[in-house]
Order: C-alpha cells, then sequence, then structure tokens
C-alpha cells in the first residue's frame, strides 16, 4: 500500500470532515452533475481515498457507494498532487487489467485531479469517466482543477458548518436540517429513479431489444425530467429559517458561464440562431460553482425558452465596472404589468401559459436567490423587442 495513501495525518484529516458512510452532500453531488455535464461524460465522482477503499462522497453514473483501492483510479492521483489523464485505459501499463476496466463499468477514459485541503492533505480525487477513450485539452484539465478545488472548499464549508451546529449555532443548525433533508430526499427518491435509468440504459443498449427502444427511451426522458424537477423545486421552496452558503472559493467568471451554457445544450441543439457568447478575460469571483452556474443557467434557459428559434440570444461576459454576465433576448419581452412579479414563486406569466412553455415557475426565484448569496444582483429589463438580464457579481480584490 502506498505511504502516501496510508499516512495517519491525512487519514486524520479525512475523517474530520464526517463524511465517509454518510448521506452524500447534496452540494458535492450538485458538483458532480455538473462536470459530468461539462465533460460530456456519463460517470463523475468526488472520491475519497480513505485507507483501504474510496468513498464517493458525490457521484453520478456509478452504482457503489464505495469500491477498494484495488480498482481506485483516484488513489494514483494522492502520491503525485497533480492531475491524472487515462485516455485508454485499456492500454495502460496499471490500469488495463482493473475489474472495472475489464467490466462494468467497462472505464476507458479518466481524468482526475487531486482535492487538497486547506493544510495541503490530499484527501483524494476530483474525476470524470467514460467507457469510451477520450482526450482532453489543457483548458479542460485547468476546469477540472477547478472543480477539485471547489470540492476541498465544500468539504471545509460542511465541516465548519458541523463545528458550528455541535457548538449550538442556529444557523449552522437549520443549514444542516436542510443538508439532511436533501439528502434524505435524493436517497429515497433521486437514488432509485437513477439506478432505473441505469437498468433501462442497459436494456436500450440490448440488440435483442432494439424493437423495444421506442417505448424505452420515453421512459428514460420523463426519469430525467422527474429527477430534474425534484432538484428544481427543492432549490425554490427552501426553509425560511435555512441560510443561503457564503461563496466557498475563487473561480473564472467564465468557467462558470460555460458550465451553465452546457445544462443549455438540448435547447440550444434546437435553436435555427445560434447562441453568441462572447467571453471575457479571466475575472476571477468568490463562488459556489454548482450553485452560480446553476442560477445562470437558468436566466439562459429563460431567454432561450421565450425567444422564437430562429433570432439570437447573446451571453456576454465583462469586468468592469464589476463582473458581470449579461444575456440579451429578441424574445418576447416581458409586459410591463408583470416585470414586479417575476421572481415570485411559481409565478408564470401570461406568455408562459399562452404557449405552454416547460417550468413551474421557480427558475428566477432560484437564481436570484443564489446571486443573492453571492453577494451580487439580478436585474432584468424588458420591452416589446426582448428582454437583457444583467448579473453583477463583487469583485475579488
Amino acid at each position: 500500500m502506498n505511504d502516501e495513501v496510508d499516512d495517519d495525518a491525512r487519514l486524520a484529516a479525512l475523517r474530520s470532515y464526517r463524511v465517509l458512510d454518510e448521506p452524500r452532500p447534496a452540494v458535492l453531488d450538485d458538483l458532480t452533475r455538473l462536470a459530468a455535464t461539462m465533460f460530456d461524460t456519463p460517470m463523475a465522482a468526488i472520491s475519497l481515498i480513505d485507507r483501504d477503499r474510496q468513498w464517493f462522497a458525490g457521484r453520478v453514473g456509478l452504482a457503489d457507494a464505495q469500491t477498494p483501492l484495488d480498482v481506485s483510479f483516484c488513489a494514483q492521483v494522492i502520491p503525485a498532487r497533480r492531475p491524472l489523464i487515462v485516455p485508454d485505459a485499456t492500454a495502460h501499463p496499471l490500469f488495463s487489467g482493473y475489474r472495472n476496466v475489464l467490466d462494468a463499468p467497462s472505464i476507458r477514459f479518466y481524468a482526475g485531479a487531486p482535492v487538497i485541503d486547506e493544510d495541503g492533505h490530499v484527501l483524494g480525487a476530483m474525476c470524470v469517466i467514460d467507457d469510451v477513450p477520450r482526450q482532453v485539452s489543457d483548458r479542460q484539465v485547468e476546469a477540472l482543477s477547478t472543480f477539485a478545488g471547489q470540492a476541498a472548499t465544500q468539504l471545509a464549508a460542511i465541516r465548519n458548518r458541523m463545528r458550528l451546529a455541535d457548538l449550538g449555532d442556529h444557523l449552522a443548525r437549520a443549514a444542516q436540517r436542510e443538508d439532511d433533508l436533501v439528502a434524505t430526499i435524493t436517497h429515497e427518491l433521486r437514488t432509485p429513479v437513477t439506478s432505473i435509468q441505469g437498468y433501462l440504459e442497459l436494456l436500450s443498449e440490448n440488440e435483442e431489444l432494439a424493437a423495444y427502444r421506442k417505448l424505452i427511451e420515453p421512459i428514460q426522458r420523463n426519469g430525467q425530467r422527474l429527477v430534474t424537477m425534484v432538484d428544481h423545486i427543492l432549490s425554490g421552496t427552501r426553509p425560511a429559517d435555512a441560510p443561503l452558503p457564503a461563496p466557498v472559493g475563487p473561480v473564472d467568471l467564465n468557467t462558470v458561464v460555460a458550465a451553465a451554457l452546457t445544462g443549455c445544450r438540448a435547447l440550444v441543439a434546437q435553436r435555427a440562431a445560434p447562441v453568441d457568447v462572447r467571453p471575457g478575460p479571466p475575472i476571477v469571483v468568490r463562488a459556489d460553482l454548482a450553485r452560480l452556474a446553476h442560477a445562470i443557467e437558468q436566466v439562459v434557459r429563460n431567454a432561450l425558452l421565450f425567444t422564437p428559434a430562429d433570432r439570437p440570444v447573446t451571453v456576454r461576459v465583462t469586468a468592469e465596472p464589476r463582473p458581470t454576465v449579461e444575456i440579451t433576448d429578441h424574445g418576447v419581452g416581458i409586459p410591463d404589468d408583470e416585470l414586479a412579479y417575476v421572481f415570485d414563486r411559481f409565478y408564470r406569466g401570461r406568455h408562459a401559459r399562452e404557449q405552454a412553455i416547460p417550468g413551474v415557475g421557480l427558475g428566477l426565484t432560484i437564481a436570484r436567490a443564489a446571486i443573492a448569496a453571492h453577494l451580487g444582483e439580478l436585474t432584468l429589463t424588458s420591452g416589446p423587442a426582448g428582454t437583457t438580464a444583467r448579473v453583477t457579481l463583487p469583485a475579488v480584490a
């Protein structure tokens, strides 16, 4: 066993986070889902390396909560303390004989970046995994390292909140109750639905069942729709005494916007007019990457849904006078008498109802709350020619 993996100080630090053998924190599941979406991989995980196992503190596309170290790619990240990229595991001298390469889930591509805490301990790795060989660019490796840094700061925030809760802090206890609620709902609803979708995927790949694919695909699509709606409602109906989490770490605003746009790929693909994305120079903000990306995704999604497919939508990132994301559409606009209500929970305007736009009226509510938690502001201006939404955030000193 590698000395770095078995180091007592590192293991003591790992256990101080109190996430091993516990329900997965929702924020870490959110981060892994975002990573899988952004890298377009079926699997992603935040893998914490214990003495003789790896525990998935966040995961998507992986059936097991933990696996032994003898099949752990992430364990190899610990001594190296740098990203590990495996384009094709079947051609790798070490990994080609691993059980999870030879058998399910048939790992081919692996990319992992170390999750390093503030004391310098490598807790594990943030990884994205595919069952087909792939290559990644230097920019993608840099983005994966950003995700790993976010995982480390989220773990630190979880640990600090639990310590405060132990001391009787009211806000920490309220936040912990919300985490427990989300974890319970995730376990009782999202997990079985995800398992069902996994089995449906296996059925859809079975050539003997090709005649039934037209029946299987709608079940898969609606299962994902159910999971998305549950997540959406949970985000938009927070308990009244649950505090919004503070921004957790530095991230390039362009990376946040890129992550947000990946969540809208299906809508973008249906459009005749492309989305005009205008990135800015590197602009560092303090953010919860998954939460801020989800907020911006809600705003972009609204622009796409309310803009005819042949009209443009522009997403622009600027640094002056403050870090800003500006989303401009040429859609139906928001009537003057509705503009004051669009941030209210479950509010659906006339155009949404008449055009049967999908949604439950929580997107902008979620977006504004998340942006406010980042000490920023979401504003809307609208007219007959379309709508402009501006997300402004504090600059990092």
